[in-house]
Order: structure tokens, then sequence, then C-alpha cells
């Protein structure tokens, strides 16, 4: 959906890229649960909620943004706030119904990883060119940006490497290596796909 300086993406436009992108998310997060791994993120908090407590992921991804959902009204917005809320919710009723719709078998650890990277990394693309989120600490480093002057993606690198971190202590080290490959090849995508004067359509 290329666009051009001035023109907005129409209502039913945002609403498919809702639905695709958290949609394309929800495959990406399926093969790193399949796979064992963690990743940054909200979805990356949400795993950790996962693995150290045992709450099915679903669940998890709402419980984890909810402290972020107030932040985000204040700083960005309601209709902001409004879409970040209806992907969130959109996202925890995929991942539920993924497993009952597609069954996968096997899952090679460093596919599984890798590919569920680049699927997280798409969906968010698509979910970011048509203002929308996941909420989560991206919330936050765009409003320290703001606020601090500080990159936000430096402070989302930053953020995302402390989530990371945690997965050392539910993980054993071969998947927290299969959790940095995953992230390398979601952030991979998101670089050389999302910068600034690439993309015309808002």
């Amino acid at each position: 959906m290329n666009g051009t300086a001035g023109e907005p993406h129409s209502a039913l436009e945002d609403l498919l890229a809702l639905v695709t992108g958290t949609l394309v998310v929800a495959v990406g997060l399926e093969f790193f649960h399949r796979t064992g791994v963690g990743t940054g993120g909200a979805p990356g908090l949400a795993f950790l909620v996962v693995y150290a407590g045992g709450l099915p992921l679903w669940a998890a991804l709402i419980l984890v943004n909810l402290p972020f959902y107030g932040f985000a009204l204040w700083r960005m917005g309601w209709i902001f706030t409004a879409k970040t809320v209806a992907a969130v919710s959109l996202l925890a009723a995929e991942t539920w119904m993924l497993p009952r719709l597609v069954e996968i078998g096997r899952v090679e650890p460093l596919f599984g990883a890798a590919f569920g990277g680049l699927m997280v990394g798409v969906g968010l693309l698509i979910l970011i060119r048509h203002k929308s989120s996941l909420g989560g600490v991206g919330i936050v480093a765009v409003f320290l940006q703001e606020k601090k002057g500080w990159s936000a993606g430096k402070v989302q690198m930053a953020l995302d490497a402390a989530i990371l971190s945690g997965t050392l202590f539910v993980l054993d080290l071969a998947h927290v290596g299969l959790s940095l490959i995953g992230a390398a090849t979601l952030n991979l995508v998101l670089a050389t796909n999302h910068r600034r004067g690439r993309y015309l359509g808002y």
C-alpha cells in the first residue's frame, strides 16, 4: 500500500493492516513458542511470563500490556491507544486460535527462531506503517525521545536487551542463543525496511 505525502490510509486499509499485521506476528510468535525461545519488546515480556509462570501466551500478551495503555493514552493520544489496544487484543485472540487451526509437527530450532523473527518483523512493519503498535516498551522509548531527547531506536534496543537478558533465568543457554538469533532477525527486518523517507504513506 504505497501512498503519497498528504494521502492518509483509509479506515478500511487500517483495518486490513491491523488484521494482517497481527496475524503475521501471531505466526511468528507461534514459531518462537514451538522453538522455546524468547524475544524483545512486549512479546518478550509475555514469553518471560509464560516460561516463568506457566500462563498461556495469549493471556500473558494481555497482562504485560495493561500498564502501558494508560501511558499510551497520556503520551500518544486516544487514536494511537485505541489502535494499540485493538492490535494487542486481536493478537491475543489469534495466538489462542492458531494452534487450534494449524498443527505444526516439528520445527528445527534454528529455523524456528530465524523464521519467527522474520514473521514478527514483517508483521510489526505493517502495523508501524499504519500508526499502530503492539504496545509495551516501544511506547516508553518514544516518550523518552520526546522528553529527554534520547534516541527511540537506541532506547528500544537497550530495553530489548534487558528483556532478552531475562531469558537467562528461565531458559538454558542453547535457547538463549536461539532467542538472540530470533531477535537479530526481527531487528534486521525492521532496520532494512523501516527508514525515514522510504515510505510515504501514513
